[in-house]
């Protein structure tokens, strides 16, 4: 794992089609993290699109979606990939699969969520609603952490009990 002390700290959202929840989690991080992370996104069997719902929220949000696309995670394991100090699978399709080797022995997470994108087209604007929030208390508490105090160990450990607090 990188220098915790450094900025800034470069988090890999999985989730296997990266249309939807990872995609979220990227722009929310990026715009929560306030320069001191640097959030990306990808899939083990990216879409190649991104839903037009996660656009279509993110738009109505403030965000900019110039630049958000669906991507394979083997950009992120490939010579010359940023660094990365933290991997979060958000669906349970990915937390499953068998990753890439990571360069610089990220630490990782699972943060399973309902896939939105599996809604009704009548119900996707409340399915993605409803992850985009899920997402935004999660973020919002990992991007409140003292990440220079934390062992990986401690850092594994809070990262399962934002999860879980989520949960309740």
């Amino acid at each position: 794992m990188a220098d915790a002390t450094r900025a800034p700290w470069r988090v890999l959202f999985l989730c296997t089609g990266n249309s939807a929840r990872s995609i979220l989690a990227e722009a929310l991080l990026n715009r929560l993290g306030a320069g001191r992370f640097e959030a990306y996104s990808a899939g083990s069997t990216p879409k190649g699109a991104v839903h037009p719902e996660s656009l279509r929220l993110l738009s109505a949000k403030g965000y900019d979606i110039a630049g958000l696309r669906s991507k394979s995670w083997d950009e992120f394991a490939a010579p010359g990939a940023p660094p990365l100090d933290l991997i979060i699978t958000v669906c349970d399709n990915a937390a499953g699969e068998v990753c890439p080797i990571w360069p610089g022995r990220p630490a990782a997470a699972h943060w399973g969520l309902p896939d939105p994108a599996a809604a009704s087209p009548a119900d996707a604007p409340g399915a993605f609603a409803r992850a985009y929030e899920q997402l935004e208390q999660r973020i919002s508490a990992l991007a409140q952490l003292d990440l220079a105090a934390l062992s990986p160990e401690a850092l594994k450990r809070r990262l399962a009990e934002i999860h879980e607090e989520a949960q309740s």
